[in-house]
């Protein structure tokens, strides 16, 4: 077996092993571009100013709620190397308790790690295209996400 292999099955997740990640709540995300390369744009003075690879990946996360019924998002900003943002299983913003466990069974197509997941393949596909890169890796691996628990968590991320 190659290194690779052994080293990807040694992998561990880093999702709360117990926690329903397709339930009502909120989530800070943030995903970043794959060996950290500055792709979508630069700061100049204080603000971000996005590059065409910038803008697509502003599009494509802007497109998520509009492919993904249970899913809002919320305020979000993409830098030179990744994209903060905040996602909502619809409920998180009334107040909703996101720390009760599921009883009902929901798609895994329903998670966060999937609504990423999605957004991520689409964003490679559209930037892949865009720099005539077939193929090429665009993110890290994984992303970081914050559960979100209440309205006062929430008010501070934003």
């Amino acid at each position: 077996m190659s290194y690779n292999r052994q080293m990807s099955k040694k992998r561990r997740s880093i999702r709360l092993p117990t926690y329903d990640y397709a339930q009502v709540g909120g989530y800070f995300i943030t995903i970043c571009t794959y060996n950290r390369v500055c792709l979508f744009g630069t700061n100049v003075d204080g603000n971000m100013v996005l590059n065409d690879i910038g803008l697509t990946i502003h599009r494509e996360w802007s497109k998520t709620p509009l492919l993904r019924s249970n899913v809002k998002l919320d305020v979000f900003v993409v830098m030179p190397n990744h994209i903060h943002g905040i996602v909502l299983i619809p409920g998180a913003a009334r107040g909703e308790s996101p720390s009760v466990p599921a009883t009902n069974f929901r798609s895994p197509s329903q998670t966060i790690g999937a609504i990423i997941r999605g957004f991520k393949s689409a964003a490679t596909k559209q930037i892949n295209i865009i720099r005539n890169s077939p193929g090429t890796k665009l993110w890290q691996r994984n992303f970081y996400d914050a559960i979100i628990r209440n309205e006062g968590e929430l008010s501070l991320m934003r």
